[in-house]
Formats: C-alpha cells, sequence, structure tokens
C-alpha cells in the first residue's frame, strides 16, 4: 500500500494581507490586438521562472499580481460595461500565449473568464454593473465549484440556506484552482431543491477557510487545493442563480471546455518549442545516421512536422469554436448552442492529443539527457498528463458521435 503524502505550502492566512489589495487600478485593455500584445509582453515575463516555480511549487504571487493589473483579466466584460469584449477567439489566443509559458497561471484565470460569463448570464443588472467595475479594477475571481467523493461530478452536498437578506453556506470543496490568490471566490452550493447557485464570497470571509493542499504531480501552482465551509454568510446580492444557464440553451457549458482546450493547446504549444529549442542546442545525430547534426535528422524533421501540423489543425479547429461561441452569445439557440458545444468537444480531443504527443516527442527527440532533474522538462508532460484529465474526452468522441449518428443534442452542463 503506497504511503499518503501530505502536501500544505500555503492557507490564506499565510499570504500577505496586503497582497489582495490592488496599489492602482488595472489597465483597461481596449482591443482584441491590445489584449494579445499584452499576453506576449507578460508571456516572456513569466518564462524566465516557470521552471523554478513548478520545481519549488512557489506560488505566482508577483506575477499573478502583474496578469490581473494587466487587463487581460477583464477582456471578456461586454463594451456596455466598459470592457473590451474581445472575441473567444482572441480570448484563446491569450490563454494559449500564457499557457505556453506557464501553464498553471494559464489555469488559474480559466475559471475567472468562465465566472464572468454566468454573470452575464444570470445575474441581475446591479449585480453584472458591481461585480464587472470589480474585474475591470484589477480583482480576481477564484474557484470553488467542484468536490471528491462524490459519485459524480455533478453530485454536490455543499448546502445553501437563504434567509431574510442573506444566505448560509456549509461545505468542502477541491480542485479550487486560484481561490487562494483571489479577492472573490465564487462557491457552488445547490439548495433544498437541488438547484445550484454561485455565492461570491470576499476573501478572508468568517467561516471560510482555503489551504493550499494541492499534491497533484503537474500543475503545481494553481493552488487547486480545499476550500472549507463553516456556516460563511453571504448577501443575497453576492449569490446568482446559474441553474438558469443550463435551463435554456446558452453557451455557459461550452465556454468552459473552450477555456480549458486553450490552456491544452497552450501547453502543446510550449513543449513543441522546448524540444525544438533543445534539439538544436543539445541533441545529438543518431550513430547510424552518417549526419554532423541532430536536426538533420530526416525522422527528427519529419516529427517536428508532424507535430506542428497537429497543433495547427487543433488550434484551427479551436479557433472554429470560438467563432461558434460568438455566434451563440449573439443568437442562443438550440442549433447554435449545439454548433459552438460540438466543436468545443472537438477541440478538446484534438488539443488533449496534441499536448500529451508534444510532451512525449520531447523527450523522444532529445535523447536521455533530456530527462536530467535539473532540467525540469518533464513538467510538460506532467502539466499536459494532468490538465488534460479535465472532462474525459473519450465522452467528448461520444457527443460528436451520437450527434450525428443518432441526432442527440448535446448535453447542457459545464462538463460537455
Amino acid at each position: 500500500m503506497t504511503a499518503k503524502i501530505e502536501i500544505q505550502l500555503a492557507d490564506a492566512e499565510s499570504i500577505p494581507k496586503d497582497f489582495y489589495l490592488q496599489e492602482q487600478a488595472a489597465h483597461i485593455i481596449q482591443s482584441d490586438a491590445e489584449a494579445i500584445e499584452a499576453a506576449h509582453r507578460l508571456a516572456e515575463e513569466f518564462s524566465k521562472e516557470a521552471s523554478i516555480r513548478d520545481h519549488e511549487r512557489r506560488l505566482p504571487l508577483k506575477e499573478i499580481h502583474s496578469y490581473s493589473a494587466s487587463g487581460l483579466w477583464g477582456i471578456t466584460i461586454p463594451k456596455a460595461f466598459g470592457g473590451a469584449g474581445v472575441s473567444y477567439k482572441t480570448l484563446a489566443e491569450v490563454v494559449k500565449i500564457i499557457s505556453s509559458a506557464d501553464s498553471s497561471l494559464g489555469q488559474i484565470a480559466q475559471n475567472h473568464w468562465a465566472f464572468i460569463e454566468h454573470i452575464r448570464l444570470d445575474a441581475t443588472q446591479e449585480q453584472q454593473a458591481f461585480f464587472f467595475e470589480k474585474v475591470l479594477s484589477g480583482q480576481r475571481f477564484g474557484n470553488a465549484f467542484s468536490e471528491k467523493g462524490s459519485k459524480t461530478v455533478a453530485d454536490l452536498t455543499t448546502q445553501i440556506e437563504f434567509k431574510d437578506g442573506h444566505a448560509v453556506i456549509n461545505g468542502q470543496k477541491f480542485f479550487a484552482t486560484g481561490a487562494l490568490l483571489a479577492h472573490w471566490i465564487p462557491v457552488v452550493a445547490v439548495d433544498h431543491e437541488g438547484k445550484p447557485y454561485a455565492a461570491l464570497l470576499p476573501q478572508h470571509s468568517p467561516g471560510l477557510s482555503i489551504i493550499n493542499d494541492w499534491s497533484g504531480f503537474g500543475q503545481r501552482t494553481t493552488t487547486s487545493g480545499t476550500v472549507l465551509l463553516d456556516h460563511v454568510q453571504v448577501d443575497s446580492q453576492y449569490v446568482v442563480p446559474i441553474f438558469k444557464a443550463f435551463q435554456r440553451p446558452t453557451a455557459a457549458g461550452a465556454i468552459s471546455q473552450f477555456i480549458q482546450a486553450a490552456v491544452d493547446a497552450g501547453i502543446a504549444r510550449g513543449a513543441i518549442q522546448e524540444t525544438i529549442g533543445y534539439v538544436r542546442e543539445f541533441a545529438r545525430p543518431w550513430i547510424d545516421s552518417g549526419l554532423n547534426k541532430a536536426t538533420e535528422d530526416p525522422y527528427t524533421i519529419a516529427s517536428i512536422g508532424e507535430l506542428k501540423i497537429k497543433l495547427r489543425a487543433a488550434e484551427a479547429v479551436l479557433d472554429l469554436a470560438g467563432e461558434a461561441i460568438d455566434r451563440a452569445l449573439d443568437n442562443p439557440s438550440e442549433e447554435s448552442v449545439s454548433e459552438a458545444t460540438l466543436l468545443t468537444a472537438e477541440a478538446k480531443v484534438l488539443t488533449t492529443e496534441i499536448a500529451l504527443l508534444a510532451a512525449n516527442k520531447l523527450f523522444e527527440l532529445s535523447g536521455t539527457r533530456s530527462t536530467l532533474s535539473e532540467l525540469n522538462l518533464d513538467r510538460h508532460w506532467r502539466n499536459a498528463r494532468t490538465h488534460t484529465l479535465h472532462d474525459p474526452v473519450r465522452w467528448k468522441l461520444n457527443i460528436v458521435g451520437n450527434y450525428y449518428l443518432n441526432d442527440v443534442p448535446p448535453p447542457r452542463h459545464p462538463w460537455s
């Protein structure tokens, strides 16, 4: 029997209180082009110590501040509320750029953007104005959606009870990506009828405990650990009835999956670039090839070509999914939402495959020395294997096949 390893590197009380205070308002990005430019600038900086952060499980405190202060966390906020309202194709590009440099940072913002859409879909106008202004000022949403140990991912035990003007929440969450570093933690809890609500809890709310006990071998610095909720009171104005997003055709589920696929595509980008750099500088030609350089090996050349082609194909389908999501947001219907969901499922399959393939090929093409611990190149495989486990792609294949073969529409939930 394998011994259990206990990991607890930090909790909310160990983070400096001033970490959650914005020294200055975040920049407000005005266009898609500006968003992509900002992402490239940040990725260059984030990549410098990405390997060290992974190796030491060092929380990216400085990087998260730079990330949200850049304005990128607010780029999907509608123009009517002061945001750039960028296309989802642009959002995917931003996620890929950041994730190629540090996929943990790419994942930390993943649920933030997904929840912005829930606010747009299900919150009141007053709630939208309040929270969108907070995001544009640089504040971040975390995530306390999933639980562990239940029959399925959709079986939630965390309870919300409504009182006069407020609600009380009790329960326990896991996989709470980014919660430790967020200003607001959206907690999904069910009422006495089993309907899910999201309660946005301010960081340091009484009864709220966030523990960084994420021990996964990949995505090490996402703070995807435990959230404990002991009679946490929350004002009713901070509660959003997210169940409504799945009572009608909306792109909410597709958006959640779409951003995950973009993270995987970014992991693939980073792994391929790392492979090219290593082969150019360090790899040796095989003894029987008669060649002077590993870069002249026709099998290596072909493998790089294969990786690039499959990455381009995956990203192309991801772009198609982003465009379909935009259409579904503009004109929600069974048809437009199904198209967005199906294309996102296809993209999720392809980005998963290329992320895993690229991470494996890195070592195959680079040689035995590339496995040395001090290089930490295995972080690409560890990150790819860990993040691609979000929602099994074998069921994406089933969703797509069932639609085309049996005319069965995709299911309405965040995991399709």
